[in-house]
């Protein structure tokens, strides 16, 4: 209980300003049950009126009267239910805001490493969805439980002030209601519905990058069970809602609805039972009237014990969900200097660099050094898996060095502040995506202030003249909207001019030819020429052929430098590079021919 509590408490926390309207919902709903159980005791004030009045019903003349204060507090009690569900959802819809802006303030503070491992649909649901999930708690389940808590306690009341052995009799159900309650969602049944709760995060992550994947379905023909992830990810959570469905859930959920829905049951055997003795003292009017009252409010009982049971059922999910936005919220910040140093200069100098991947036992990187001056292209090749990216994704801090230095103008990157370092580097990696905006603003993304002149020279510099010509609507199409796409290569050259009009003076480029067909590499070359020019360059290549012409060339090969130089000092050495250049230029020679019979 203790631990609801708390988790209550801090999901209220993120109410702000609008907390004292979730308390102001609670007290008004309290009040909206208090009035609504005036109606009830009106009809067993009539029904006493009638029994004593028989058979001259005519005398019973306070009928009228009753009717009207039940009208009146009938009407009351919704008109303040309704209050109090706007000041709940008012604060809910707040509080759900709160959460997903706290969310994204802390996410963009992490490194932007930790959307590597954490898929975006993950996060989605993990930040949105739980988000959504403390509205129903908020606007209808507290409320509910206030409410329907002061109804139990008037019920209470009610039920034992006339007559201690029908009022008992009703309680039955109340008692058993409750035990299967507490028998579905305590203890390990809890956890189930955690469990529950991560299976369907997984099937979130795990659907999200099947739909990005339906590309190669169509051109491979690959079946649906190709993508084993999702069709098991669909059978765990399957599995989990089945369990806590059907093994935790389907006899207590059973017996609560019978003797919920049964309630009268209990108490009519034991008004057989009285009435005999009621007759024989003479006071079996009285007795026909307790007898009234009781078997109203012993309908009412399902009624109360069903918002208790989706109240309850919200509490948990909002628990569950405090959980998951908890992983959010603890996701590792990227540590900023509290005193920053201005870099001079644009070299770039990795000195002695470790670092392990979490959850990883062999290092990515191992006492890797080397120096790009200011102003040179270096290279990183090697096969695949030996570091090159990781390398790369160092430098603007997407990960942190477990060990040795990562520097940016002879200051370690850790010492420089987090917008000063982004204003000097520009990035472009082959699995980089465009925002679904127009193609100004994709471009305008990297400095916002740019005039329409800069963006359009940006543009004109990335070769995408062609691209905003065939454009229904030009530079103000949107992407993605009403079938308008761009292939790979086209989306690289728009990315290319965002970072040609950001213009910083260090380029890191992650094999931005991957994905291209023979026509947009070559227009992606012309505006890589534009990108780069003058600029201090990390570039990672697979295709050898990229880096001919580089200063420097870094080979690496199990997270290690395997060797360094120029291209034509490497091709001799006979080391590693020059065999990786033996392979690519057979395999560009490579074609097929017809077999002369």
């Amino acid at each position: 209980m203790a631990q609801k509590h708390s988790s209550l408490a801090r999901i209220l926390s993120f109410a702000g300003t609008y907390r004292p309207l979730t308390y102001t919902g609670l007290f008004l709903s309290a009040a909206a049950q208090a009035a609504g159980m005036v109606p009830y005791l009106c009809i067993w004030l009539v029904v006493r009126d009638l029994v004593a009045a028989a058979p001259d019903f005519s005398s019973a003349s306070g009928i009228a009267r009753y009717g009207w204060i039940a009208f009146g507090f009938a009407t009351g009690g919704i008109l303040v239910y309704f209050a109090a569900l706007m000041c709940t959802h008012l604060a809910a819809f707040r509080t759900a805001s709160n959460i997903r802006k706290r969310g994204m303030e802390h996410l963009l503070k992490t490194s932007l490493g930790f959307f590597d491992s954490n898929g975006s649909g993950l996060l989605r649901n993990k930040l949105d969805g739980a988000a959504s999930e403390t509205e129903t708690l908020l606007a209808h389940n507290l409320a509910d439980i206030v409410g329907t808590a002061t109804m139990f306690v008037a019920m209470l009341v009610l039920m034992f002030v006339f007559d201690w052995r029908m009022g008992t009799s009703c309680m039955v159900s109340v008692v058993v209601s409750v035990s299967m309650l507490c028998m579905m969602m305590s203890g390990k049944n809890a956890e189930l519905m955690l469990l529950y709760q991560t299976a369907q995060d997984e099937m979130a992550k795990a659907g999200t990058e099947y739909v990005r994947g339906i590309p190669v379905v169509k051109v491979f023909q690959q079946t649906v069970y190709s993508f084993r992830a999702f069709k098991e990810a669909i059978d765990n959570y399957s599995r989990k809602a089945e369990k806590y469905t059907d093994g935790v859930c389907k006899f207590p959920q059973s017996v609560n609805l019978t003797v919920t829905e049964g309630a009268f049951i209990f108490l009519v055997p034991l008004v057989l039972f009285l009435a005999p003795a009621a007759i024989l003292q003479g006071n079996f009017a009285s007795f026909v009237t307790d007898f009234a009252f009781y078997a109203v409010f012993s309908a009412i009982i399902s009624t109360s014990l069903a918002k208790i049971m989706f109240a309850s059922s919200g509490t948990l999910l909002a628990s569950t969900a405090l959980k998951r936005i908890d992983t959010v919220m603890n996701a590792p910040i990227l540590p900023q200097c509290k005193n920053p140093k201005e870099p001079i200069g644009n070299g770039i100098e990795f000195s002695h660099v470790t670092f392990t991947y979490d959850g990883n036992d062999r290092p990515a990187l191992c006492d890797v050094s080397f120096v790009a001056e200011s102003g040179e292209t270096v290279a990183l090749v090697g096969p695949s898996g030996g570091g090159k990216t990781t390398a790369a994704s160092l430098i603007p801090r997407f990960w942190d060095t477990d060990e040795g230095e990562v520097k940016v103008g002879g200051v370690n990157v850790r010492e420089i502040a987090q917008k000063v370092l982004m204003e000097k580097i520009s990035f472009v990696f082959q699995s980089s995506r465009l925002f679904k905006i127009s193609i100004l603003e994709n471009v305008r993304a990297a400095r916002p202030e740019a005039t329409m002149e800069e963006v359009m020279k940006a543009l004109h510099e990335a070769q995408c003249d062609d691209i905003i010509e065939k454009l229904p609507d030009g530079i103000d199409t949107v992407i993605g909207s009403e079938g308008t796409y761009l292939s790979g290569g086209e989306q690289q050259r728009i990315l290319l001019a965002r970072a040609i009009l950001k213009d910083a003076p260090i380029v890191v480029l992650d094999e931005a030819t991957a994905f291209a067909d023979p026509e947009n590499e070559a227009l992606i070359h012309a505006a890589l020429r534009q990108l780069t020019h003058g600029k201090t360059v990390i570039m990672i290549a697979h295709r050898l052929s990229t880096v001919v012409n580089a200063d420097k060339i870094i080979v690496l090969k199990d997270g290690r430098v395997a060797e360094s130089g120029t291209h034509e000092s490497l091709k001799d050495a006979g080391g590693l590079y020059a065999g990786m250049w033996a392979e690519y230029n057979t395999a560009a020679q490579w074609k097929i021919q017809k077999e002369s019979l």
